[in-house]
């Protein structure tokens, strides 16, 4: 089992003096996913991404990049999945046969994008799978103000690396029933989102997703895929991720604090006072 830490001897440099102390660092792999399906009485097996990730939870990754990348919509369209070093391959559903010409890459993607490898355009955008019905869904604005710290505590790699980030569940009480980590942003929120898709708990408009770093806009197509109704992240958002998230009617915050936040789309979801 591949450990998501790496242990190194380093020198510290310290107002003129010099010391080796031992470091941690934050692991960065490649992953190549696989898809297996059968086609004409036989089975095609096709590669079809390799991203740059931290090792761990490299099923839920699997499953999360598909789901929101379109290419499966519900989780009994998964035969199963299996990991090994640093590939994964996921073998769908006697008789289902997935459509990959929205979402063909040119197979590389790195931990710092997650539409690098598109192959036009109009591969960028995805389809949600769900459709989520208007929601009378309203957070007080007090309840956000906690989720950073809670988020910094359940951080166990990022507390002894600092190089990690973190996408995390948390439902309307303020409880975080999810986190994971990854040196991609994307990767976390896949990792998230596959855990979820795999416990059969999508979609998730009750839920609100934190983000440790900037909203990008693939990262709120991500979660538009999951049906996720409020995104707050501890960064800025990107002007397409706040056109996205107004598009989709999702509540998008930004540089969330312990006392103060700013709302960039769909305020009528936050209760002041």
């Amino acid at each position: 089992m591949q450990l998501p830490v790496a242990h190194i001897k380093i020198k510290k440099i310290n107002a003129g003096e010099q010391t080796e102390v031992d470091d941690e660092l934050a692991v960065e792999e490649p992953l190549e996913i696989q898809l297996s399906w059968q086609q004409a009485g036989g089975y095609v097996q096709k590669n079809i991404s390799v991203t740059m990730r931290t090792p761990g939870h490299d099923a839920e990754l699997a499953a999360g990049f598909l789901f929101t990348e379109g290419i499966v919509q519900h989780i009994d369209q998964i035969q199963h999945i299996q990991p090994h070093q640093n590939s994964v391959l996921v073998t769908l559903a006697p008789g289902f046969v997935p459509q990959l010409q929205q979402a063909e890459r040119n197979f590389y993607t790195t931990s710092s994008c997650g539409v690098c490898g598109k192959t036009g355009i109009d591969a960028i955008k995805t389809v949600p799978a769900h459709t989520p019905p208007p929601d009378a869904l309203v957070v007080p604005a007090g309840l956000f103000y906690g989720l950073q710290q809670a988020l910094q505590q359940n951080q166990v790699v990022f507390t002894s690396t600092g190089g990690l980030h973190a996408a995390a569940l948390f439902d309307v009480s303020g409880q975080c029933s999810l986190l994971r980590e990854d040196v991609g942003r994307h990767n976390a929120v896949d990792k998230v989102i596959g855990a979820a898709l795999q416990n059969r708990q999508l979609p998730l408009p009750q839920h609100i997703l934190l983000l440790s770093g900037r909203a990008g806009f693939e990262l709120i197509q991500k979660a538009v895929m999951a049906g996720i109704r409020v995104i707050a992240a501890v960064g800025a958002p990107s002007s397409l991720a706040v056109e996205l998230a107004t598009e989709h009617g999702v509540t998008l915050i930004g540089f969330l604090r312990k006392d103060r936040f700013n709302v960039y789309s769909g305020a009528e979801r936050v209760k002041v006072g």
